[in-house]
């Protein structure tokens, strides 16, 4: 057995990628796409009949040249979800524009909008996650969305008071950037970090074992992975959003793998409960550094990324004469 494939015996895998071919080649249940993602297979040949779509779908819904190029995304988006969707067995997410993480009533808007365009295309809304960042704002639409019966996965999540926020929003899913928290610690201590020593592993089994203690039902999904150790420490997580290189490493190697997150486990252990609302929220955050700048980092990155998609799609649509 491959460690890829003792993975799945106890974690949900999922691919972090808009490369389709990708997610076809490694059987995920789940695949999560983010601005970043898109635009780098935006630019890909093999993909360029869902831009052409996303254009022609755009020149008919408005005549406002400004607003077309916000529904070219959109659409585009979806798109790249829909193809997704015809591989993958259960889920994936699509996120919301990073622009918006400050502000809820967008957020919810946007939220509506990309599961209005899936529902459009006959696919039912329980096989889509609307991802957003996990600031206050953020988390209260994913709370607001997940009334409607839309659900959510929640991102660049760094810090636990987010994750206790997320858990009481009972937003469906959130993803901590284990490979992110690394960076950060690395760059400040300038010490290297091995096992279950990384602090990004560290924050992931603190927030899964907070979680499984009190019966949260949302899922713990690690993100952003730097190498496949961390990968392995956190064996036995919900679900685990792995890049298609790190998927290649794990299923190139022979091996078992230990089981280091267990639910059993967690409900024995002595966590105190922290009672979350606005104020505890921010100050939580603000106490954690790392946290503070890793979110704000997240969200001009993601951002910058969006523009830049935006400019090559605007692009695209001035040379079709849209």
């Amino acid at each position: 057995m491959n460690l890829l494939e003792a993975l799945k015996q106890m974690t949900v895998v999922v691919a972090d990628t808009g490369d389709i071919e990708s997610i076809a080649r490694y059987t995920p249940r789940d695949a999560t796409t983010n601005p970043s993602l898109i635009y780098a297979a935006a630019q890909m040949p093999q993909y360029a009949k869902l831009l052409n779509d996303a254009i022609a779908f755009a020149e008919a819904e408005t005549k406002d040249k400004s607003q077309r190029v916000q529904a070219c995304l959109d659409k585009l988006s979806v798109n790249f979800g829909l193809e997704i969707l015809k591989i993958v067995p259960k889920r994936v997410s699509t996120e919301v524009d990073a622009r918006l993480s400050f502000d809820t009533e967008g957020t919810i808007r946007k939220g509506r909008r990309l599961i209005g365009l899936y529902e459009a295309a006959g696919i039912k809304r329980d096989r889509i996650l609307i991802k957003t960042a996990s600031t206050w704002e953020g988390i209260k639409a994913g709370e607001q969305l997940e009334q409607e019966g839309i659900h959510c996965n929640l991102t660049l999540l760094f810090g636990f008071g987010q994750a206790i926020a997320c858990a009481e929003a009972k937003v469906t899913l959130i993803s901590p950037f284990v490979g992110r928290i690394l960076d950060w610690y690395k760059k400040d201590t300038g010490k290297d970090y091995q096992g279950a020593e990384d602090p990004g592993v560290q924050s992931v089994t603190k927030i899964y074992n907070y979680y499984k203690k009190f019966g949260h039902k949302t899922e713990v999904m690690g993100a952003s992975f730097r190498n496949t150790g961390e990968i392995t420490e956190l064996a036995g997580c919900d679900l685990l959003t792995i890049s298609p290189n790190l998927l290649a490493e794990l299923q190139a190697k022979e091996g078992t793998l230990t089981r280091k997150l267990d639910p059993a486990k967690a409900q024995s252990m002595d966590i105190p409960k922290i009672d979350m609302n606005e104020k505890t929220f921010r100050w939580m955050l603000n106490e954690e550094t790392m946290a503070t700048e890793k979110l704000s980092e997240g969200i001009r990155k993601f951002s910058a990324d969006l523009v830049k998609l935006e400019k090559y799609v605007a692009q695209r649509m001035h040379d079709s004469g849209v």
